[in-house]
């Protein structure tokens, strides 16, 4: 495994990122423990969940999950960075008016404290913002972050699901007040998804903000299985946006066929081939999944290659506003 440092912070991540998604939901616990373990002793220290996991009445179920596999001691809670998020809706009725989405100095202190308490630890590493809430003021964020901070209960912040102009008046008033601001921002991207490099990722890139990046299989249209899914598969049962990008598709599995490698780990390769890029998100529902990704690490995809993937899935044409404007 590869590893480097977490946006401008001084801390040590896999270039790879666990997501447990799956958790709970399409992996059962007794797998999920296994996909954890052969993660971490594959040099994998960066595992990545979110509060609302499990999804509806069974949010919070694949943080408990983690906090079992916790449980079972030998190193592996310290062996973890560990990744959490809030902003959704817990459906807790002790929340009364203010359950719902949304982020607030309240829902930072309640669902902080959910989370430590399913994740059977005393502290996270990193904890998101899950999407943007334009409605609350930074001067409450920022304060509530600040006191997690100091009673130790999380490390450092980061974001998700946020703009340019967000990661810009974010650390604007994170220095306004002497704190670090956000280390990093979680974002989809991907081949099919290439409009953060309009703003978002030089913005990223400009604050010293790492990017995650979520679905970097884009729903699993580029796993290479889309063209010919399992029966049964989501795939199987996704056609219609396959058929838009039947041709794009195709070509991808051709270009995949000469190098002799899988179109999963090719597009997982050209995400953490973008300078801003701190890790590609891989949620394996199975060991085999795992597997057949870790050496992503290792491929080095050429300038041939990369142009090629651009003539495939064409990009935005690079910055703004340089990509629309003279």
């Amino acid at each position: 495994m590869k590893y480097t440092k977490l946006g401008k912070s001084g801390l040590n991540v896999s270039k790879l990122c666990l997501g447990t998604m799956n958790f709970g939901v399409d992996t059962e616990e007794k797998d999920a423990f296994r996909i954890m373990d052969a993660a971490l002793d594959a040099g994998i220290n960066f595992f990545d969940t979110a509060n609302i996991y499990g999804w509806g009445e069974n949010a919070g179920r694949t943080e408990e999950i983690i906090g079992r596999w916790f449980a079972q001691g030998g190193g592996r809670r310290e062996k973890v960075v560990l990744a959490t998020k809030f902003y959704g809706d817990m459906s807790d009725k002790n929340d009364g008016p203010n359950s719902g989405p949304g982020l607030s100095a309240y829902k930072l202190r309640r669902h902080l404290e959910g989370s430590l308490l399913r994740l059977q630890t005393d502290h996270i590493e990193l904890y998101q913002m899950h999407h943007v809430d334009r409605d609350v003021s930074w001067d409450e964020l920022w304060e509530g972050f600040r006191i997690a901070q100091y009673q130790g209960k999380i490390g450092y912040v980061g974001s998700s699901n946020f703009a340019g102009r967000d990661l810009v008046k974010a650390q604007y008033e994170a220095k306004s007040k002497g704190l670090l601001g956000l280390v990093s921002e979680q974002h989809k991207y991907s081949l099919l998804t290439r409009q953060p490099e309009l703003e978002l990722l030089p913005a990223a890139q400009e604050y010293g903000i790492g990017v995650i990046a979520w679905s970097p299989l884009d729903g699993g249209i580029l796993s290479g299985n889309a063209l010919n899914p399992v029966a049964g598969s989501r795939r199987a049962s996704d056609q219609t946006r396959v058929n838009k990008h039947r041709a794009q598709l195709e070509a991808f599995a051709g270009l995949a066929k000469e190098l002799g490698e899988s179109e999963a780990n090719i597009s997982l390769a050209w995400t953490l081939a973008h300078p801003a890029m701190t890790a590609p998100i891989i949620g394996p529902r199975t060991m085999e999944q795992l597997e057949g990704v870790l050496r992503v690490v290792d491929i080095v995809l050429s300038e041939e290659t990369l142009k090629r993937l651009d003539e495939i899935f064409p990009g935005p044409g690079g910055e703004a506003p340089k990509a629309y404007a003279w």
